[in-house]
């Protein structure tokens, strides 16, 4: 395995895209707002999960650092590597780790805690967008066996069982398969052999995750139970209006009747009081984070970059969907964190580098061109 040259400051300041910068620090920003104020109570203030936060924020921001300096290339040669990495850590979180409502998701050490799971979401992209450069999809034996390379985590996570994760993974394929030259006529039968699947996968369901699809199509059937998470989101989201209550001053955070505010339902708690505005303006940033993106993965010539880059936006788009509409009672509850605003140290970390790829993506053209100069 050989490793090119790492970026200089120079090329890193030539060619970083600060819009795209710009739009990962006001989303963070607002995210630590959100949790602040998700730990407000009638009777007091908890700061513990923002300070905590902050400090993830800290951290990522050198690893982003450091992930510019090193470059996508020498990440997508150990692409492999880490991905095995991957799937050894959630080997081993199956045999040792302990159940947290009712799965299997987390390694703990004291009161820090680490998702295995997210760093598969970074494993897999490097590892298909090398494996797809190289051996691109466009046979039905390369497309199996770029299923079987993918099915390994996602059986792993569904052992756990983490639907929601293990439908990120779904995504994050899907794209690259797509981008990568799959036939139509072979994405179109992975489309309905899906489909046709569902029976089957409503017999494996445990019984919890079968009520959270009832209580999607029908809250009020477990008004009190299963359903009362999603009412009570409704609610918050729904009494914003157009302009939202007021930082601090959300009702149904305050009050304690939103449950998981700080993580699941963040983006509730944000609605209520920024309102509809409020919540454009997030939408717009995000938006703006995934133009950027796509705009980095069409200007290089290099189709492992453009993989990377469709990989992190299939991703964090997915999440952003499902959390956003799971908030409107428009999708089940599947418990996936809002990139860069949800509480949590593991998905900080792990969305700073897969957006710190495709920064690197969008620097990498300046190599070129100050190569040129100098050679001129």
């Amino acid at each position: 395995m050989v490793f090119e040259s790492t970026y200089g400051w120079g090329e890193i300041r030539m060619g970083l895209d600060r819009i795209m910068l710009t739009a990962v620090l006001c989303l963070f920003a607002l995210g630590l707002i959100s949790i602040f104020s998700a730990g407000v109570g009638v009777m007091s203030s908890n700061a513990t999960n923002v300070l905590k936060q902050a400090v993830w924020g800290v951290f990522s921001a050198v690893v982003y650092v450091v992930i510019l300096r090193i470059g996508y290339q020498n990440f997508v040669r150990a692409g492999y590597w880490i991905y095995g990495g991957s799937i050894v850590m959630l080997v081993v979180l199956l045999l040792t780790g302990s159940a947290s409502r009712g799965a299997v998701s987390w390694f703990r050490i004291g009161s820090v805690g680490f998702q295995p799971s997210e760093l598969g979401k970074v494993a897999l992209i490097l590892a298909m967008s090398r494996f797809c450069s190289r051996y691109p999809p466009d046979t039905l034996k390369r497309l199996v066996i770029s299923l079987l390379i993918t099915g390994v985590s996602v059986g792993l996570i569904l052992l756990q069982p983490d639907l929601g994760s293990s439908l990120v993974y779904c995504a994050i394929i899907f794209a690259i398969l797509t981008v990568a030259g799959a036939p139509g006529k072979y994405l179109g039968g992975l489309v309905l052999a899906g489909v046709f699947a569902v029976p089957f996968f409503w017999q494996t369901l445990k019984e919890y995750q079968r009520l959270r699809l009832k209580v999607f199509l029908d809250p009020y059937i477990d008004p009190q139970g299963a359903g009362y998470n999603v009412i009570q989101s409704r609610i918050a989201v729904g009494s914003g209006g157009l302009w939202g209550k007021g930082f601090l001053r959300g009702t149904q955070g305050r009050l304690h009747f939103l449950p998981e505010p700080h993580t699941d339902f963040i983006f509730s708690v944000y609605a209520e009081e920024f309102g509809f505005i409020g919540a454009v303006i997030v939408i717009v940033l995000f938006s703006v984070l995934f133009w950027r993106i796509l705009r980095a993965a069409f200007r290089t010539k290099d189709i492992r970059a453009k993989l990377i880059c469709v990989g992190v936006v299939a991703w964090t788009w997915f999440q952003v969907m499902e959390s956003v509409a799971m908030s409107m009672g428009l999708a089940p509850i599947t418990g996936l964190p809002l990139p860069l605003f949800s509480y949590g140290g593991s998905s900080l970390l792990m969305t700073a580098v897969g957006l710190a790829l495709a920064q690197s993506v969008a620097i990498s053209p300046v190599r070129g061109k100050l190569t040129m100069v100098v050679s001129q």
